[in-house]
């Protein structure tokens, strides 16, 4: 007390009411430091790495989790157009979009649609897997529906919305939708394409671009549809040629048979 009256003078009272806050909970000042030193404790557990041995597992698990969830997501597919899908506005019609999809990973991808509205949507192809650098033109279908509510036509406000999902592996294989249930922690969300409607009477740069992504598209499946093209006779050994060896032995049985005949 004698610190209170001697060295403060009474125009610092409110000041010294601040410090001397301190000293009047000197009693639990020990429980105070006790719940620190022990909250201190337990997040300097939390930090610490797993230990075989320990019981530290769910905790290390968590913080990973976490930490993953932080991290950008990084893009193994671009988009073309990125982020919609543009559909000509056509009330009661089955119209098309399309998305051009490229691999910009260093390895081969897999992708795979997904849609809110599977009874009126469908993707062509559903899904494929594209080697580095390669690219593909897919065709997306929807029905349009009627406007409701007296509703102006390019006013309607389409609720589906469309999911590209895309997964790293290991090579060329066959595409079945059932890597994406086998392999679920490995799959990322690439984007969510939302509906954009155009006026088919009023020509515009997406609708434009639209028309050749569709032309695009209709021509590669053209090109899958006919035969491979015939390179010519296939050169095998020394040089000898399958199509001629199957002449000249088509004309030696001829020749067998010709003597048989003679010889009767």
């Amino acid at each position: 007390m004698a610190i209170e009256t001697g060295q403060k003078p009474p125009s610092d009272g409110k000041v010294w009411g601040f410090f001397k806050l301190p000293f009047r909970q000197t009693g639990n000042s020990n429980s105070t430091t006790s719940s620190s030193a022990s909250s201190a404790s337990n997040l300097h557990t939390q930090g610490q790495p797993y230990v075989e041995g320990s019981n530290h597992q769910g905790s290390a698990n968590s913080v990973s989790s976490v930490a993953k969830s932080l991290l950008p997501t990084r893009r193994r597919l671009k988009l073309d157009p990125a982020n919609k899908l543009y559909f000509p506005y056509e009330p009661g019609k089955q119209v098309r979009s399309a998305v051009r999809i490229k691999n910009t990973s260093k390895s081969y991808t897999a992708f795979k649609f997904q849609t809110t509205a599977p009874k009126s949507c469908f993707m062509r192809p559903p899904g494929a897997i594209l080697a580095p650098g390669e690219s593909i033109i897919a065709t997306v279908f929807k029905f349009v529906e009627q406007p409701e509510n007296n509703e102006k036509p390019m006013e309607q406000k389409s609720r589906v919305k469309f999911k590209i999902m895309s997964l790293k592996v290991k090579g060329p294989m066959d595409y079945v939708p059932e890597l994406f249930d086998e392999q679920k922690d490995q799959v990322a969300i690439e984007q969510i394409l939302r509906v954009v409607f155009l006026d088919p009477k009023r020509p515009c740069p997406a609708l434009e671009k639209l028309k050749r992504q569709l032309a695009d598209a209709d021509a590669a499946v053209e090109a899958r549809k006919k035969p491979p093209e015939d390179a010519g006779p296939r050169i095998i050994g020394e040089g000898l040629v399958i199509d001629e060896w199957k002449e000249r032995r088509e004309r030696y049985l001829a020749r067998q048979q010709v003597e048989g005949v003679d010889s009767a």
